[in-house]
């Protein structure tokens, strides 16, 4: 993933250049425009190469950007000395071309990108189409690139825009939050989480009649446009609050601390509601008592609660996160640490890769050297990288995290850890590999984690199915389902059902494994803050089963997948996308997903779209 060169503001005139990619492309210095690249050609192989830091091979970027032209390597060299003429001396020699930009060089996609929120806000060309307007249909093959960026760097406008009014709602700006959240309503009414923001904004800031309108308008329309209504999460926006201070004698340093434990305590146990409302008046004791770590702790509990132990409650556990960051960003810098690694997280979760990279980066300046938390960013980091595809840092980085963990006796992060290694081992087809991390993970987690059990276990299944022992595949497969159920958790029961749909396609029983498997997609969207990678790994599974049972839907499913894939940034997933559709009979996306599956370093996914 590319890193930007500065996240300086624009406005700056002690920077280089200015390069705005997203709207209409220019290219300024010192805030007025300079000779700008000739023709489309050169607007795209600059948009490329920014994208590409490492470099990439002459012979590619002219069979990308140039097959249609007489001597493409000739179009290329004068495409390149447009880029020169434009941007002065950026390199661009040599058989691999590296775009060698200034230090303090300002590029529009990055700063949107991995750029603090207040940042990213202002680039003028924020929720704008990468080089709108442009078309490139004499290379079907960097069309097919540009697409996949264009619906990401939208995706991405979108995370700056919650991130920003998360932030603004934290700091008490609730009016601001709304006006922000409003925007993200405006750009995709139907995603839940943003009417679920909108609403919470508003009742914070005291506009309760508008807060019930958005709320109808919501029930509305996804009646209307989707045939369900919303989720809990919807209704319980409506109550927007804090609970209220212990009665009685004012509690001291003590009692808060009782407080929190006690909340701790009742989740872990499984008693949800009434552990969120011991460390909501936790927090109400801690802003009483103006314990200044306290009240950072007390907002910290709470947003880790409603992140990983409550459904559908992301977005309020986010709030509260940011709150504690806030809060602690300059008195108590290891809990900023975790509340920047859990908002990451939280980013993760929602395939927003580049902003949750920008969450692990600021969480690792918080947290200085302390091992028992890099570890926990570590693995974050890790999981990010492997969604995204980059398997060979992803690799590197979870063995640090393994490492890490153990060093500091975290058994449970180990665990975490261990699995995750094990999967980006698995996707990439090291299944000895994979194995050794995922023995590792399950037996640890019957010892002393069960509610982790299904995932690493649905994992280890999938081993057994890639060295045929279908039968052992599908037992492992049904006890992480049944234990998925038993807990209530989608991500769990969707990956286990995903595992039982694969089984039946492995006993030759498409029809049956293509029913399996909707339900496993059902299973794991339920709720609006479900884990999006799994949905797109449960989609592909689908595609594949639909495909071969030559189901109507197949089409409709592949692109389904295609939008969600190229949204996130989930780069294997966009190719397994073109995959299908090639499958389908659409030619030109065998091409495609070759082109793609060159840039990931997986070899087993450039080996089936070689032979697609």
């Amino acid at each position: 993933m590319p890193i930007a060169p500065t996240t300086a503001l624009p406005d700056d005139r002690s920077m280089g250049p200015v390069i705005h990619l997203l709207g209409r492309p220019s290219v300024l210095r010192e805030g007025v425009v300079k000779a700008v690249p000739r023709g489309h050609k050169a607007w795209g192989l600059l948009a490329y190469l920014v994208q590409h830091p490492a470099g990439v091979s002459r012979q590619r970027l002219a069979a990308l950007l140039f097959e249609d032209a007489e001597d493409p390597l000739a179009a290329l060299r004068w495409n390149l000395s447009e880029l020169r003429r434009a941007l002065g001396d950026v390199g661009l020699a040599g058989d691999v071309l590296l775009l060698d930009l200034e230090r303090t060089t300002y590029v529009d996609i990055d700063v949107v990108a991995r750029g603090h929120w207040s940042q990213a806000l202002l680039v003028p060309g924020l929720g704008q189409d990468l080089l709108d307007g442009m078309g490139f249909a004499s290379s079907p093959s960097f069309e097919v690139w540009l697409e996949a960026e264009r619906r990401r760097m939208r995706a991405t406008a979108q995370s700056v825009l919650r991130e920003a009014a998360l932030a603004r709602l934290a700091s008490g700006a609730a009016a601001e939050a709304a006006q922000l959240a409003a925007r993200l309503v405006g750009l995709d009414p139907l995603d839940e989480s943003f009417q679920v923001l909108l609403v919470r904004c508003l009742c914070t800031a005291g506009d309760g009649v508008g807060a019930a309108r958005q709320a109808a308008a919501c029930r509305e329309l996804f009646l209307r446009e989707l045939g369900v209504a919303p989720g809990s999460a919807l209704a319980d926006a409506l109550h927007t609050g804090t609970a209220s201070p212990t009665t009685g004698p004012a509690p001291g340093r003590a009692g808060v601390v009782a407080q929190l434990q006690a909340g701790e305590a009742a989740i872990g146990a499984g008693v949800l509601e009434a552990g969120l409302q011991c460390l909501r008046r936790a927090m109400a004791d801690a802003d009483g008592i103006g314990d200044s770590e306290l009240r950072v702790r007390a907002r910290l509990a709470l947003g880790g609660a409603l992140v990983h132990a409550a459904r559908g409650r992301d977005e309020e556990g986010a709030a509260a996160l940011h709150q504690a960051l806030a809060l602690g960003q300059h008195d108590a810098p290891q809990l900023a640490a975790a509340a920047c690694r859990e908002l990451g997280y939280v980013e993760m979760l929602r395939g927003s890769y580049e902003r949750a990279l920008a969450w692990m980066d600021r969480a690792t300046g918080f947290a200085a050297e302390n091992m028992a938390e890099l570890a926990r960013i570590t693995t974050v980091r890790g999981a990010i990288l492997s969604d995204a595809a980059y398997y060979g840092p992803a690799t590197e980085m979870l063995r640090q995290a393994v490492a890490l963990s153990e060093s500091v006796g975290d058994v449970k992060q180990s665990i975490f850890a261990q699995s995750m290694l094990g999967r980006a081992l698995l996707l990439c087809g090291d299944v000895d590999g994979a194995v050794a991390a995922l023995d590792a993970s399950t037996n640890e987690s019957r010892r002393v984690w069960t509610a982790f059990l299904p995932w690493p276990q649905s994992l280890r299944a999938e081993a057994e199915l890639l060295r045929d022992r279908v039968d052992s595949a599908a037992e492992l497969f049904e006890q992480a389902f049944a234990l998925g159920c038993q807990l209530g958790d989608p991500c769990w029961e969707g990956m286990a059902g995903r595992g039982l749909g694969r089984v039946a396609m492995a006993r030759g029983q498409p029809a049956r494994a293509a029913e399996i498997l909707l339900d496993a997609l059902k299973r794991c969207t339920r709720l609006p803050d479900g884990y999006l990678w799994g949905k797109a790994y449960a989609l592909d599974a689908l595609c594949h089963a639909a495909g071969k049972a030559r189901m109507p839907q197949a089409r409709a499913w592949a692109e389904e997948l295609m939008t969600l894939a190229a949204r996130a940034g989930m780069r294997e997933m966009v190719v397994r996308a073109y995959l299908h559709q090639a499958d389908g009979g659409h030619a030109p996306a065998a091409a495609a997903a070759r082109m793609l599956a060159h840039e990931i370093d997986n070899p087993q996914l450039r080996a089936e779209a070689l032979h697609s």
